[in-house]
């Protein structure tokens, strides 16, 4: 080899291998990169959130709320901030505009009682509010709260011409939303514990049907409250969506179903009731209607009066038609259809 190519061939070799230590310490860099340690967020004072999605009209309730440690630099002057707002006054308010789950309260989504408009905002499009007469026997020794629910019993006695009456009790209408009791729609709470007290009114949101029904049920007899659970909606609404009676619209997103279903568990249903009677309590109790009319009935539905026999018209009676065959006998201007044969 002559000295040109071993001079160009040692070059090479100088200028070669610092390019393959920079390459190489490129691959191994790019292979393990450095981790950045996030920014840490301080957090400042708890403020009041919702604890599940609360629609317009929702009544607050202690499970529904609570407070939640917050970003600093993320707490508004509309907030309510522990130490600051005390959570028992908001037990009994209405949400206004519509809260998602995690969001904090503010003061402009929520209206307490009292205010203007409050029962305005806890009632649903299309739906009334009827206040109903109770007593500590019928209403469930006051364990009802603004937002449960309830059935409504009507107990009556059905009288007739019969001295025993019959007693009949009646489930008329089925999950109608307390909005308040005597007037009230804040819960006290002591020690943690909401306090029970007895009410003699409870306001309940209705459909304009139902108010016309409750309006006459409570001339008919005594009306009850039957506290029901929260897992009868959720069967009842299963049942609903099996028959076709709620429908849910094709292409809906999950949030247009939820807010559909959470519809149709808070409205009130009409029909498919059920009734006891005394003889399903006691066998010396009747289980049927008493006879009704007459004079004597004590009350109750009064029978139309049996048709009074139509007289009969002046002029010779008429002989009775023989049945089965006859023979006529004439016997000079007389003549007599004897029968023959008749049983």
């Amino acid at each position: 080899m002559d000295k040109k190519k071993l001079l160009l061939l040692g070059a090479s070799l100088v200028l070669g291998i610092p390019s393959a230590l920079f390459g190489l310490g490129l691959i191994r860099g790019s292979g393990s990169p450095q981790a950045i340690a996030a920014a840490k967020v301080e957090m400042g004072s708890k403020v009041l959130v919702a604890q599940r999605a609360l629609p317009v009209g929702t009544i607050i309730t202690a499970d529904s709320i609570g407070f939640k440690a917050w970003p600093k630099e993320m707490v508004q002057d509309a907030y309510f901030v522990e130490g600051e707002a005390d959570m028992q006054k908001m037990l009994g308010t209405v949400v206004r505009n519509p809260i998602t789950a995690g969001e904090p309260n503010t003061q402009g989504s929520l209206v307490a009682p009292g205010d203007r408009g409050f029962l305005a905002a806890a009632l649903g499009p299309g739906m009334r509010a009827v206040t109903i007469p109770v007593s500590a026997r019928t209403g469930v020794a006051g364990f009802v709260f603004p937002g449960d629910h309830i059935d409504l019993v009507l107990t009556q006695t059905v009288k007739g011409n019969d001295p025993q009456p019959l007693k009949a009790s009646e489930t008329i209408i089925r999950n109608l939303r307390v909005l308040a009791t005597d007037q009230s729609a804040t819960q006290e709470q002591i020690e943690g514990k909401t306090k029970v007290k007895a009410f003699s009114t409870v306001t309940v949101e209705v459909t304009p049907k139902i108010a016309e029904k409750i309006a006459v049920a409570q001339t008919i007899g005594t009306l009850s409250l039957s506290l029901r659970s929260l897992a009868d909606n959720s069967a009842e609404l299963e049942q609903a969506i099996a028959s076709g009676d709620v429908k849910v619209p094709a292409g809906a997103t999950p949030q247009d179903e939820e807010k559909l279903l959470k519809q149709a568990l808070a409205h009130p249903l009409d029909g498919g009731t059920s009734f006891a009677t005394g003889g399903d309590v006691s066998r010396f109790q009747r289980k049927s209607m008493p006879p009704m009319g007459g004079a004597g009935g004590g009350g109750g539905f009064t029978a139309p009066p049996a048709p009074a026999p139509v007289a009969a018209m002046a002029g010779p009676a008429v002989p009775p038609r023989p049945r089965g065959p006859v023979v006529n006998i004439t016997r000079g201007k007389d003549t007599v259809t004897v029968s023959v044969g008749a049983q």
